[in-house]
């Protein structure tokens, strides 16, 4: 466990873990949970399975808890704002721990938070789970520069497969994959979800 200082405000922090990159890596994946409104914690299967991913292709990952959420500090928000601050301090965090290019990742609220982080200087890629378009277009996300890869499930009625697919038809940097028999919480595909992010993490 590793604790993360808010940068809007230091006194507080957030409950992170941290695992280290394989030897000689200088990268690493900020992965960020779904809505602490709704239980969203670092203790998603989904988050799991996608550190589970990063070291499997050698990279760090840092996966933390909104404010308010496990023992993170501060009052639980829904708020895009406060999880900004919350996902840029894990980011500054992690930037602070590997030298190299870093990914921005996250599930459903947290990919969407992960999206408007995506503007920081080192995160060149994205890893996002079932982005819902409620929370972040998904033309916002083919217009970005950045190579994304795009997890969502079949039957998943928040992220609809079909209305991000029809979104990123002209966005060549963007790789969508819908897993068969998922829904938006994954009680089935988690170990298609967790190998298909690895061997997008490893391809150059």
């Amino acid at each position: 466990m590793v604790t993360v200082a808010r940068r809007d405000a230091p006194d507080e922090t957030l409950e992170g873990i941290y695992l280290a990159p394989a030897s000689g890596v200088a990268r690493g994946a900020v992965l960020a949970p779904p809505h602490p409104l709704y239980g969203g914690s670092l203790e998603s299967p989904v988050l799991t399975e996608l550190a589970y991913a990063c070291t499997k292709a050698g990279l760090a990952s840092l996966r933390f808890n909104w404010r308010g959420v496990g023992a993170s500090a501060g009052a639980p928000s829904g708020a895009a704002a406060d999880a900004d601050q919350d996902y840029g301090s894990a980011l500054e965090h992690l930037a602070e721990t590997v030298n190299g290019p870093l990914v921005a990742g996250g599930y459903s609220f947290g990919a969407a938070a992960a999206v408007r982080a995506a503007a920081a200087a080192r995160v060149d890629r994205l890893l996002l789970v079932a982005p819902p378009p409620a929370l972040v277009r998904p033309e916002a996300l083919a217009g970005l520069a950045r190579r994304a890869l795009v997890l969502v499930g079949e039957y998943d009625a928040i992220a609809p497969a079909r209305e991000l697919a029809a979104a990123f038809e002209r966005a060549p940097q963007v790789t969508l994959h819908v897993i068969p028999h998922a829904d938006h919480f994954f009680g089935e595909g988690l170990a298609e979800l967790a190998r298909l992010a690895a061997e997008w993490l490893q391809a150059e």
